[in-house]
């Protein structure tokens, strides 16, 4: 693609569901208080980079930090465009920053499900810590589904719970993903450099499968130079 004019700003929460119901392959908006940054090219929305509390409120603790001075970058759902990935995203880190000085720590995972390594976050100098544990997901509806996802939709954590949404459900291990973080200080820097291994490669293939590891339909589009995120 041609470069394009640029701009990235505050997203409203309509822009952001919009985004990451069709061009991310999780089909949703996470849940709680986010932070939007939207991305235009040409005046064209192309979308949306998230950041949250993630999943667990103990999200800072392993880096000796507190639930306000870490957060999660949990979406970068994005259609067509032109201008690089880890471009857009180090916009929206530097926005973040600005509104939220108290924060210190953004943590991101890179989905080995789905093929991913982290390219996006190589490329913008993001310390690499390694494989997190393997967990157990819902295959709802052929979409490979959190149970905190199952939950609010009515179901609960457990195979009757899921297949009260669908009574196909089954119970799929997805693969530990690739940890990745960026510190907003010099402090914080030093501090995670100790736990800094080296960049893993892109993987082959996504890891497919019901019965092994989860697959899911991949909604987000390619730039010119990185990888699409998992977030």
């Amino acid at each position: 693609m041609s470069k394009s004019d640029l701009v990235v700003d505050w997203a409203t929460h309509a822009a952001a569901k919009h985004a990451c119901e069709n061009w991310h392959y999780s089909g949703c908006l996470p849940m709680g208080k986010l932070v939007k940054v939207g991305a235009w090219e040409d005046r064209k929305f192309i979308g949306v980079v998230i950041f949250g509390r993630g999943a667990t409120p103990n999200l800072g603790k392993p880096y000796g930090l507190d639930q306000t001075e870490c957060v999660e970058l949990v979406r970068i759902a994005l259609r067509d465009h032109a201008t690089p990935v880890s471009k857009i995203a180090a916009i929206a880190i530097r926005m973040l920053k600005k509104s939220n000085p108290k924060v210190r720590l953004i943590v991101s995972f890179a989905d080995r499900s789905q093929g991913h390594h982290g390219g996006i976050y190589q490329a913008g100098n993001w310390v690499y810590s390694g494989v997190g544990a393997s967990s157990r997901f819902w295959l709802v509806n052929g979409q490979v589904t959190h149970p905190r996802t199952v939950i609010e939709r009515g179901g609960s954590n457990s195979l009757e719970g899921a297949k009260k949404i669908d009574p196909k459900a089954e119970a799929v291990q997805v693969p530990g993903k690739h940890r990745y973080l960026m510190p907003m200080d010099k402090q914080m820097r030093k501090r995670v450099q100790s736990m800094s291994k080296p960049y893993p490669k892109r993987e082959k293939q996504a890891m497919a499968g019901p019965t092994g590891t989860a697959t899911g339909q991949h909604r987000s589009s390619r730039s010119n130079s990185d990888e699409v995120s998992n977030a």
